[in-house]
């Protein structure tokens, strides 16, 4: 019963990291402003570019180890990913951004990832 919980949280949550990723690189602008700190209307291009590739990677790296190796592999993942998002909190607090986003989102996410790796730590 708490694999297919653990394992479907783990497979939400690598394509929405991965949905994240490609939207920065598709739509930065909309990206950033959903971020939580707006890009500069004139620019940031190559930031927003690798804020994308690195979540897409992510996503697409969570995905590729929940389908090819054990629980444990996935759980340390999720443990050591967990550090995005929390990173995440600390950008948008120190560059404008709302404690609403901050922590409604970021550091929300946070916690649902270490739950995760929680619940696969448990399997």
């Amino acid at each position: 019963m708490l694999a297919p919980l653990a394992y479907g949280l783990a497979v939400v949550l690598s394509l929405f990291v991965a949905f994240i990723g490609a939207r920065f690189l598709l739509v930065p602008q909309a990206a950033a402003a959903g971020y939580g700190v707006p890009a500069r209307p004139d620019g940031d291009p190559a930031y927003l570019t690798v804020k994308g590739l690195k979540d897409l990677t992510f996503g697409l790296l969570g995905l590729t180890l929940i389908a090819f190796t054990t629980a444990d592999a996935v759980a340390w993942f999720m443990l050591i990913v967990a550090l995005v998002p929390l990173g995440d909190t600390v950008i948008v607090l120190r560059n404008g951004g709302t404690k609403a986003v901050a922590f409604g989102i970021h550091f929300a996410t946070a916690l649902v990832v270490l739950l995760n790796a929680a619940l696969l730590f448990a399997l």
